[in-house]
């Protein structure tokens, strides 16, 4: 199997995924997919499952405590401002 898939873009802007591609990820009638774009819009777009999204969003945020990080963000800001003052 070629990591390389032809897909053309149909009337009303459709596009039909190749049954290979569409079996190996397990992508039914009905799947949401999210298409990403890269950094560069000439980068192309990165397509995934909305559960496959998902489950790269929790890895990359396992292990942060996000309201920490918010909270320590604001305490150095108003020490900084308290400096000045």
């Amino acid at each position: 199997m070629s990591p390389t898939h032809q897909i053309r873009v149909g009337d009303k802007g459709r596009t039909v995924m190749p049954v290979d591609v569409r079996e190996r990820f397990g992508w039914v009638e009905g799947t949401t997919l999210i298409a990403l774009e890269g950094a560069d819009a000439k980068d192309g777009l990165l397509i995934l499952s909305q559960d496959a999204a998902l489950a790269a969003i929790r890895s990359q945020l396992a292990g942060h405590d996000l309201v920490a990080d918010l909270l320590a963000e604001r305490r150095a800001a108003a020490a900084r401002e308290d400096a000045v003052a």
